[in-house]
């Protein structure tokens, strides 16, 4: 019998002293979890809440970042040992949902970063005061105007992808569209989604400003 068979799913277990994690090499001793999984001397142990609070920030940024579970891992079973349970699996979802809302954009490294900063008082289900924050922030930060183009159209219209245009402004936010700004194509006037442009000078703070606006409207 190989030593993953005396583990079942969900059994608490504790990781043993001197392991190491696979992917980023640090000490991960004393760690614990439950198994979710058992594949020959392979175990899927997915952390518990007291675990989860103790992780280090750099920890979580550079698992979203790199595309990694940071709620699970798989060991083999000799790094593991038995242990008795400290939370509820209601504890272990609550935690989960409770990091994620904090690292959320985490994936998108800088970006990401900024964005969570912008957005660091919002609810994180709450997507209209997020785009109502996103409007007061860009009102207040964009430089006005400034060059841009078309990048894609939503709608059938009278702007085309390539379109270079010139934004006058900001108008004001929709719960489908989101932020619409004032743009002059040539003699004629338009309104159209910010997500919809793309900042032609690509070293400005309008660049940075609209990219990161566009990066969360896309992954909300």
């Amino acid at each position: 019998m190989t030593e993953s068979r005396k583990f079942q799913i969900g059994d608490s277990v504790r990781v043993k002293t001197g392991t190491k994690d696979p992917d980023f090499g640090i000490d991960i001793s004393g760690w614990q979890g439950r198994i979710s999984e058992t594949d020959d001397d392979l175990i899927c142990i997915i952390w518990d809440s007291i675990t989860c609070s103790s992780f280090p920030e750099k920890h979580i940024f550079q698992c979203e970042e790199d595309g990694l579970d940071w709620q699970r891992i798989y060991l083999e079973a000799n790094e593991v040992e038995p242990a008795g349970p400290r939370d509820t699996a209601k504890n272990v979802i609550e935690k989960s949902e409770e990091i994620q809302s904090i690292h959320r954009w985490d994936d998108l490294g800088a970006s990401g970063k900024r964005i969570q900063k912008i957005l660091k008082n919002v609810d994180p289900a709450d997507d209209l005061e997020a785009l109502n924050v996103w409007e007061t922030y860009l009102t207040d930060s964009l430089s006005f105007p400034f060059e841009a183009e078309i990048s894609e159209c939503l709608d059938d219209g009278p702007l085309q992808q390539g379109d270079k245009i010139r934004i006058h402004g900001i108008m004001r936010s929709d719960d489908w569209y989101g932020i619409i700004i004032k743009l002059r194509l040539g003699r004629k006037v338009y309104h159209t989604p910010l997500c919809e442009i793309e900042v032609l000078d690509k070293k400005s703070n309008n660049y940075t400003l609209v990219d990161d606006y566009i990066n969360w409207f896309g992954g909300r």
